[in-house]
């Protein structure tokens, strides 16, 4: 199974690339975020037209996700809520379309749209960071579900100092301050790992590019966009990587898509190889 990440950041905007793409990779789930379109204009058709069905939660010009895949989608859930009915604080925060989950092939993939955060002094700082207590409490209640969890998307996080082009000046700012930091890793406590970091350990690899200030051309990017994997899911990894070169697209997105290769439904022994066993 190949599932993707991608923040296109306008999926109308971008239409003719995402399609592009889907072609020649052929992953058999992307998950798109900052759609930024209201769910009755999502260019549906465009992805039925290549063999692509579509789960969506949209709201006009901000924000939005979508499941975009060729297998079937199954108990599709969206925003915190979903899981978290009685927490008045989830449905607060699902009024902001970020948050959207499917079973495919018994997998339970998640796409988030973590928020930015602005600044350290912003208003949505604060937001930001119990938008991430919020997440923590949806993945333990996840968890007690007992599927095999694929979380993917934009975290507006900066983990590690190697996710950073300038880690000296850019450690503690907004993306990569510690309050931001310890609250994804509370999120994904000893469950989940990011994939990309079991086959690229070191720094130097971007999935955004600041618009602003020729980030692109010298390749000053932050590693933001990420893929994190339960156990068993881990185990059948087969690789992760970057697809950085859409970023040098005619009018991209800032971010570039990330996608994993998973060894899934994982084998099964057959009966003649446990008679077979001495």
């Amino acid at each position: 199974m190949r599932i993707a990440s991608w923040n296109v950041n306008s999926v109308r905007t971008r239409l003719d690339q995402v399609i592009a793409w889907l072609q020649q990779e052929q992953p058999d789930v992307l998950c798109l975020q900052e759609t930024k379109v209201a769910d009755d204009l999502f260019p549906h058709q465009a992805f039925e037209q290549i063999g692509y069905r579509c789960a969506i939660s949209g709201q006009k010009a901000y924000n939005g996700v979508a499941l975009i895949s060729r297998l079937p989608l199954e108990d599709v859930q969206v925003g915190f809520s979903a899981l978290l009915p009685e927490d008045q604080e989830a449905t607060e925060l699902s009024e902001q379309k970020r948050v959207i989950s499917a079973l495919v092939e018994g997998v339970r993939v998640l796409n988030l749209y973590v928020p930015n955060g602005s600044g350290l002094s912003s208003e949505k700082y604060p937001y930001k960071l119990a938008w991430l207590a919020c997440l923590k409490r949806y993945l333990s209640v996840q968890e007690e579900q007992g599927d095999p969890l694929c979380m993917v998307g934009d975290f507006n996080i900066g983990l590690e100092d190697r996710d950073l082009p300038d880690p000296q000046r850019l450690t503690g700012t907004i993306m990569a301050s510690e309050p931001e930091r310890s609250a994804l890793r509370q999120a994904l406590g000893d469950r989940l790992s990011d994939v990309f970091r079991v086959f690229e350990p070191g720094s130097g690899h971007w999935s955004w590019w600041d618009y602003r200030s020729g980030a692109w051309d010298r390749d000053l990017g932050w590693r933001i966009d990420h893929i994190y994997l339960s156990e068993e899911l881990l185990e059948c990894a087969t690789g992760c990587v970057i697809h950085k070169q859409t970023r040098g697209n005619q009018q991209p997105s800032d971010h570039a898509p990330v996608l994993v290769n998973l060894a899934w439904p994982p084998e099964e022994s057959s009966d003649e190889d446990e008679d077979s066993w001495p």
